[in-house]
């Protein structure tokens, strides 16, 4: 009977074990996401504070590669709220570097749905709040003062 409490003991050990390992790895890969995406912000300031009208008329490769970045830091976030649900800190740094990005996710939104879609149920809820919140709407999606 003993030799049957230790062994469960030591299964319930090594369980234990394995959830920590997933919950480190999980936290890990998504402060290297995040990081990534500060990385890039750094030597894309002109696409971490984007005048959007700007890179609309620009064109092309400029509306491609901006979009490519606004699609990093939404993964990065989605990675970062998802691992560190508990620490406001993160949603909130998020939050911060969202707002000039709004114009350009309403415009998204309404003409191709199917981009935020991409995301999970969360993210996509977060970006609602923040187009609702700041009053960032279809057909203008203009960014206002607040």
């Amino acid at each position: 009977m003993a030799q049957a409490a230790v062994a469960l003991l030591g299964f319930v050990a090594i369980l234990f074990q394995i959830n920590e390992i997933r919950t480190n790895n999980r936290a890990t890969s998504a402060r290297q996401a995040f990081l990534g995406y500060t990385d890039l912000a750094f030597k894309n300031p002109k696409f971490a504070q984007p005048d959007y009208d700007k890179i609309k008329a620009a064109g092309g490769d400029e509306q491609v590669q901006y979009e490519s970045f606004v699609t990093y830091f939404l993964y990065a976030c989605e990675e970062a709220i998802g691992a560190f649900a508990g620490k406001r800190e993160w949603l909130a740094s998020c939050d911060y570097d969202l707002k000039p990005h709004l114009p350009f996710l309403c415009e998204k939104n309404a003409a191709q749905p199917a981009y935020i879609a991409t995301y999970g149920a969360e993210t996509q809820q977060w970006i609602k709040t923040a187009l609702k919140t700041a009053s960032v709407t279809p057909p203008d999606c203009k960014l206002g003062k607040t």
